[in-house]
């Protein structure tokens, strides 16, 4: 085994962390949350969750970043878009600045005024996060291909 194969097994162990635990959240929990119109169903979920989707979401940064170098796709083209590698890689940085503005805004904005009244607002933050990490999934996989 490589050292690239090691660090893409890691890449996808955190994956299934990081997108598995938003889909259970999404599909799971957040469907009686807003049923019940109950926020610590999902703050509950989010405590429980946190540290080993943060952990695994920092695998991922770390590992995505190894690997675009060993593709070559270096620091200088990120947001060249000028190949294959290059748009998937630019593409999935994109989306970790949107996760980031996602959970900045749950952190200090929803989180803190969570309300049953105003769960909606969470329950949009969950299905963008859940969403994005879907995308970056898919995205991942065509690399195999050569990219977008």
């Amino acid at each position: 085994m490589t050292l690239h194969h090691f660090v893409l097994i890691l890449h996808l162990l955190a994956a299934t962390i990081w997108v598995g635990g938003h889909l259970f959240l999404a599909v799971c929990f957040l469907p009686a949350a807003l049923k019940k119109k109950d926020p610590h169903i999902i703050l509950n979920f989010e405590k429980k969750f946190e540290t080993l989707g943060m952990s695994s979401l920092v695998v991922l940064i770390v590992t995505g970043i190894w690997m675009a170098y060993d593709f070559g796709v270096t620091y200088e083209t990120w947001f060249s878009f000028s190949g294959g590698f290059e748009k998937v890689v630019s593409i999935k940085l994109i989306l970790l600045f949107c996760t980031f503005f996602c959970a900045v805004c749950a952190q200090f904005y929803v989180i803190p005024n969570l309300t049953p009244n105003n769960i909606k607002r969470m329950a949009v933050i969950i299905l963008s996060v859940t969403s994005i990490g879907v995308t970056m999934l898919v995205l991942g996989s065509t690399l195999r291909y050569g990219g977008i």
